[in-house]
């Protein structure tokens, strides 16, 4: 019996992989060896390239492609219509497919609609970026970026919510957890 939903307009290659309680909706493609986790939603048009993983629980929206090079870890969300790359140099003419740039997408991260996430860089864990943005270099985990090209303004707690600091230390709105910041990096306080 199958464990997860394939919609009937979905084309799911052999090889690919898909975790027990993923829902694959209208039109999408997973190409062969791609891994998708448990509890995954992937919205209509969703591609996901030849050896793509993905974790657990993580949220695609519609028109999202994921291209071959790039890891999500688990609880990512990945807003509608977002981008990424794994070419640098794109040329229609010159095969660069041994050229792809690795992008490591960590625990928890949230990419807005319409942003673009340019190749061979690590999203941090619980990095929060705005719809729009267009990211070309690594992000702290827990920051907040935003803008063209994208900048840091600010620091996310791990439930979505802006983080204010005080004497190093800030307290989640919506969950009460604690964070300080040390050396301009955000630390989870365990309680």
């Amino acid at each position: 019996m199958q464990e997860y939903f394939v919609h009937e307009s979905a084309i799911v290659d052999e090889g690919c992989v898909i975790g027990e309680g993923t829902r694959v909706w209208h039109f999408c493609h997973l190409m062969p060896n791609a891994e998708i986790g448990k509890d995954c939603s992937l919205g209509q048009n969703v591609f996901v390239a030849n050896g793509v993983q993905i974790g657990n629980n993580v949220k695609i929206q519609n028109n999202v492609s994921i291209y071959e090079g790039v890891v999500c870890e688990d609880d990512v969300f990945l807003g509608p219509s977002m981008v990424f790359t794994n070419v640098i140099n794109p040329r229609s003419g010159v095969e660069r497919k041994n050229e792809y740039k690795k992008t490591l997408v960590r625990k928890g991260v949230s990419i807005g609609a319409n942003a673009t996430i340019v190749c061979g860089i690590e999203l941090g864990e619980y990095a929060f970026i705005g719809a729009g943005a267009v990211v070309t270099k690594d992000v702290l985990p827990y920051a907040l970026v935003v803008g063209n090209p994208g900048k840091q303004i600010g620091w996310m707690s791990a439930f979505g919510h802006r983080l204010d600091f005080k004497d190093g230390k800030a307290v989640c709105g919506g969950s009460n957890q604690e964070y300080v910041l040390e050396n301009g990096r955000v630390r989870f306080i365990t309680t």
